[in-house]
């Protein structure tokens, strides 16, 4: 946060830190796997320190559509890797995250998100960067 900022504390805020204080706790945490059904990879650097993914899945809950998770995956930063551009690590981390979790993925619909919107434009560049791909 910054110094001068104010953070004021609504009860929409205080609401959705409970919500987010009581989810990873409570039953079930994990789902399993329908590989019928297809995939949401989540993913995102953190901080230059770190990479995080998700991996989830919409099943049909007591009649409900229903988001959960399938596994997480986390890992820290090389060195060498936390000098790397935004993008970079952006792909970084979706490559780190197809290889951990491939048995998941492979002949499946999945789709990926992220914060990162020029990550997209990797797959539409005439000249490819060696560096990237």
């Amino acid at each position: 946060m910054f110094k001068r900022c104010i953070f004021e504390i609504t009860k929409e805020r205080r609401s959705a830190y409970e919500r987010i204080k009581h989810e990873p706790t409570n039953e079930p945490v994990l789902i399993l796997t329908e590989f019928e059904l297809p995939f949401k990879l989540y993913m995102d650097e953190a901080c230059r320190q770190g990479l995080g993914e998700g991996l989830n899945q919409i099943q049909i809950v007591n009649g409900e559509p229903r988001e959960g998770v399938i596994c997480y995956i986390s890992r820290k930063l090389k060195d060498s890797e936390a000098r790397y551009g935004a993008i970079q690590t952006e792909c970084l981390c979706l490559v780190c995250a197809l290889e951990k979790i491939h048995y998941y993925l492979e002949g499946a619909v999945f789709e990926v998100y992220t914060d990162c919107t020029p990550l997209k434009s990797l797959l539409h560049m005439k000249t490819k960067n060696r560096h990237m791909l």
